[in-house]
């Protein structure tokens, strides 16, 4: 039975002090919920991890940073290992994100590795794949998004891709003013878990979570979440107020 999550990318957003607030409000919210059925996880700078890791309840809120450096140590000034991320309390790491592919060139390659640390390091990871505008309006958003499966994780074992939770972003649908449809979320998470099958057969596949990643809102998130395929969200702008966060949440333990 595969897990319904959401999971909140902060990005490069909230000082200290703001991402210890924003986390105290989150977590009361998540506790008066009571939807233990719905894994919720914070993606925080990296400077919040070790504050936010003592706040939150861990039985109800997981940590994940949003990257990782391809090493383990040395001479790599600026990065941050999966060890350093693991010894803050954190549990989860975001790897492949849009932003990081485009913006500062993470190629394939680069995943692998990254990928490679965050396992030693018993990190959970939040794969990101999906395909910018040229890319959908070529027709060529499922070969993009294979070949993103292909070479970045298709390397691990089953029971190393059983650490694997994927987000689907639909590049060319956020802060572009173009809207992904329910249906084409759909159709995408659909292919995906039939490309999984082709690779690790029906079992990792029907319990591989698949979140959607783009410009989900407290507004679409009911709509997005009735669709069998996907298993919840990626959040980005909305997961910086905690009231929308919680409406998503909520949203997401109604299906």
């Amino acid at each position: 039975m595969r897990k319904k999550i959401v999971a909140g990318n902060w990005k490069m957003n909230k000082t200290l002090p703001e991402g210890i607030q924003l986390a105290e409000e989150v977590n009361e919210k998540v506790k008066a919920l009571q939807v233990p059925e719905v894994k919720v996880i914070l993606g925080t700078p990296f400077i919040h991890l070790a504050e936010v890791s003592k706040i939150v309840d861990p039985a109800i809120i997981s940590i994940s940073a949003q990257n990782c450096a391809t090493e383990a140590s040395g001479a790599y000034t600026g990065e941050i290992s999966a060890a350093m991320v693991a010894s803050t309390g954190s549990t989860h790491v975001i790897l492949g994100h849009s932003e990081r592919r485009s913006y500062y060139g993470e190629t394939d390659a680069i995943l692998v590795k990254k990928v490679a640390q965050a396992l030693a390091n018993q990190l959970e990871i939040i794969f990101c794949i999906g395909e910018v505008l040229a890319e959908r309006e070529a027709g060529k958003h499922f070969e993009v998004v294979k070949s993103q499966l292909e070479n970045g994780l298709f390397q691990l074992s089953p029971e190393e891709f059983s650490h694997i939770i994927l987000a689907y972003e639909p590049v060319w649908a956020i802060g572009t003013g173009k809207t992904a449809t329910s249906a084409q979320a759909q159709e995408m998470h659909a292919f995906i878990r039939k490309v999984l099958t082709e690779k690790y057969g029906k079992e990792i596949a029907e319990n591989t979570s698949i979140l959607y990643g783009g410009s989900c809102n407290a507004k679409n998130a009911d709509e997005l979440f009735s669709n069998p395929d996907v298993d919840g969200g990626l959040i980005g702008g909305a997961s910086l107020k905690a009231e929308d966060f919680s409406l998503i949440i909520a949203a997401r333990a109604k299906h």
